[in-house]
Parts: structure tokens; C-alpha cells; sequence
């Protein structure tokens, strides 16, 4: 075992994160060992330049099956990369950090900003996110977070 190591959380294969740079509380994240790189959903995006540099504004709907409940959120722009998706579908997005909560630890990941009105969670949590923090168990769900309380 690596020195310094910190202790990792044993999560199960979907879980509720926290964005709260962004805005978001609660996010149902599908926790996915298969994709490198996380994923967020994101629509009505728009980059724009500050003195700060480049920055990109976007909506999301945080719920699951619910298109009414709109969150604006807005981020710093680090990158802008091809993703495959597991369909093998090449798409340009826009890449930002931002600090991750889950199990009561916090830590900055990327995240693409994708569209992902068709699918079953708004969040993907990919492994570099994980690497040296988590180790997942497929066959349960919800180990490490509940679901906070909106105030």
C-alpha cells in the first residue's frame, strides 16, 4: 500500500453527489468505471470571456424525469475535448473543474457538459474521478450519501 494513502469510500454503482460550486445539492450520479471522464448534464450552453478568462454559463435539470426544476450554473472553462460515448459517437465538449462531494469527502474532478435528457442519470462519475478516492460495489447502491434535504 501506497504511504500517505487516504482512506477510500466503498460506494455502490449509483449514488447522490453534491456540485456545490454549481449550484447543485443533489445529483443522482451513476458511478461508471467504464467512462474516463465524468459527465454533467448541460443544456442552453454559453460561453463567454471575463477578466478571469473563459468561462461558460449552462442550464441543467437536476431530477431525473423532471424537465420543470431548472438549475443556471456557471463554471470556468479548462479544456474542450472529443468524448466517445459507449456507443462509439464522437462529440466536442467543454470541459470544467469543479469540487465533487460524496460521503462526506470533497475533491475537485472534470466533468464534459453533455446533453442527457435521454438517459437515466444526470450525472456520471467516471474513474479518473475515483482513482486513489473510491472503490465501487456493483451489487449495491447508495453505500455512501443519502439524499440531502433542499432547504
Amino acid at each position: 500500500m501506497t504511504k500517505n494513502r487516504r482512506e477510500s469510500l466503498v460506494c455502490g454503482w449509483r449514488e447522490w453527489v453534491s456540485l456545490p460550486d454549481l449550484g447543485l445539492a443533489n445529483i443522482k450520479a451513476k458511478i461508471d468505471t467504464g467512462a474516463r471522464t465524468s459527465a454533467l448534464h448541460a443544456f442552453e450552453l454559453r460561453l463567454f470571456e471575463d477578466s478571469g478568462g473563459r468561462r461558460i454559463e449552462f442550464k441543467m435539470h437536476p431530477n431525473q424525469h423532471d424537465t420543470t426544476e431548472v438549475v443556471v450554473c456557471t463554471a470556468d472553462v479548462i479544456d474542450e475535448r472529443v468524448v466517445r460515448d459507449s456507443g462509439g459517437h464522437a462529440e466536442k465538449r467543454w470541459v470544467i473543474r469543479t469540487p465533487v462531494v460524496l460521503g462526506g469527502q470533497s475533491w475537485p474532478i472534470e466533468i464534459t457538459l453533455t446533453a442527457r435528457d435521454d438517459m437515466l442519470f444526470r450525472m456520471l462519475l467516471g474513474r479518473s474521478a475515483l482513482k486513489g478516492r473510491a472503490i465501487v460495489d456493483p451489487s449495491r447502491s447508495y453505500l455512501v450519501s443519502k439524499r440531502q434535504k433542499q432547504e
